[in-house]
């Protein structure tokens, strides 16, 4: 259950809480652990650069900040 805030490539900030998969809900900001994002987030530390594969292809994000 960590809170991750991350910047896109065009300096936009998304906040979201990574949680269990029965808990997800992308309307609330809560991403599964197993999901593409989810999944490339973990393990990762603040101002590392992390890529996930998604439907809408390859997505670029620098973690700000983790809690």
């Amino acid at each position: 259950g960590s809170k991750v805030v991350v910047e896109t490539a065009d300096e936009k900030r998304l906040t979201f809480n990574i949680v269990g998969s029965n808990e997800a809900n992308l309307a609330e900001s809560k991403i599964s652990h197993e999901s593409p994002l989810g999944h490339a987030l973990v393990g990762h530390k603040k101002g590392e650069t992390v890529q996930a594969q998604t439907p809408k292809g390859s997505v670029t994000y620098k973690i700000i900040e983790i809690s």
